[in-house]
C-alpha cells in the first residue's frame, strides 16, 4: 500500500513537472538575441491599408468587415499560415513581441470575419457561458495550439511584464485601443507601443475627467494587477496624457469610473 501511494505521489509530481515544463509561458521564454531575422508582416499590412480606417473623425480606428473580398480573407489566410509556420523561440525578443501582437490581431480580425456579420464580438461563444472567442484553439506555434487567452495572459503579458501591452491588442470594439494601421515591427516595436498608449489614453474611451470624477477604460480595473496601485495607475495615466491635464491626473484625488463600450469597430 505504501509503495502504492509513494507510486502515486511520484507520477503526481512528473505530471506536474511536465505540464510546467510544456505551457506556453515557459516555453516561449526561449529567445536568441543574436538572431537578425526580420519577419515579413507586409501581407498584413496590405491587408491593414485596405479595409482599416485610421482617420474616423470619432478617433477610433475603424474596419469595413463587410467590405472583405474572399480573395483577401485567404490573403490573411495566408499570413496565418506563414505564422504559425515560424520558430519562434529563434528570434531576437523584439521580433517576438513585434510577432505576437500582430498575431492576436490578425486572428481577432479573421475570427470576427469568419463569424460575421455580427454586432460584438461578445456575440461569439467559447463554450457554455463563454461569451467571445478568447478561449477557442485558433492556431498552432511550435506545436502549441493556442487560443487568444493564451497569447494574450500565458504569453505576452507575463513574459514582458509592459503596461503597454493592453494598448497593442485589439479586441475589435470601440472601447478597445485602436487596431493600428501599420503591423509592428521588431525595429520599432517600442515607438509604436509609446504611440498606442498615448493615442488610448489621449482618447475619451480611455480616459476622462467629468468634474469630480474620472472615467476610465474597464481595461484598467480589469486588469489591476498589472497597472498597480493607485498611484501607479495615475502616474502611469499622467506618463501619455497630454501636457495640459497631466498633473491633473497624477494628484487626481476624486473618484473613478470605469467603463468599456463592447459595439463592433466597423464603420
Amino acid at each position: 500500500m505504501r509503495k502504492f501511494l509513494l507510486s502515486i505521489i511520484f507520477f503526481s509530481i512528473v505530471s506536474i513537472t511536465i505540464f510546467a515544463a510544456e505551457s506556453p509561458t515557459v516555453y516561449f521564454t526561449k529567445y536568441n538575441n543574436s538572431s537578425k531575422v526580420v519577419l515579413d508582416h507586409s501581407v498584413f499590412g496590405r491587408f491593414l491599408s485596405l479595409y482599416l480606417d485610421n482617420n474616423h473623425p470619432s478617433g477610433i480606428n475603424r474596419f469595413d468587415y463587410k467590405r472583405v473580398s474572399s480573395s483577401d480573407k485567404n490573403q490573411l489566410k495566408a499570413y496565418l499560415d506563414y505564422m504559425s509556420k515560424l520558430k519562434v523561440t529563434s528570434l531576437n525578443r523584439n521580433e517576438q513581441m513585434a510577432y505576437w501582437i500582430n498575431l492576436y490581431n490578425a486572428l481577432t480580425i479573421k475570427v470576427i470575419l469568419d463569424n460575421y456579420p455580427l454586432t460584438s464580438i461578445r456575440k461569439i461563444s467559447s463554450g457554455l457561458f463563454s461569451p467571445g472567442p478568447w478561449k477557442l484553439k485558433l492556431i498552432t506555434v511550435e506545436g502549441f495550439n493556442l487560443t487568444l487567452n493564451q497569447i494574450e495572459h500565458e504569453i505576452l503579458r507575463p513574459i514582458w511584464k509592459d503596461k503597454r501591452i493592453h494598448y497593442s491588442v485589439n479586441c475589435a470594439s470601440i472601447g478597445c485601443p485602436n487596431l493600428l494601421a501599420t503591423p509592428f515591427t521588431g525595429a520599432n516595436v517600442d515607438n509604436q507601443l509609446d504611440f498606442a498608449a498615448r493615442a488610448y489614453i489621449q482618447h475619451p474611451r480611455g480616459l476622462t475627467i467629468d468634474n469630480k470624477t474620472l472615467r476610465l477604460s474597464s481595461i484598467y480595473k480589469w486588469y489591476a494587477d498589472d497597472f498597480g496601485t493607485r498611484a501607479q495607475l495615475l502616474n502611469h495615466l499622467a506618463e501619455f496624457s497630454s501636457e495640459s491635464v497631466k498633473q491633473t491626473i497624477k494628484n487626481w484625488t476624486g473618484s473613478i469610473k470605469y467603463t468599456y463600450d463592447w459595439n463592433l469597430n466597423e464603420p
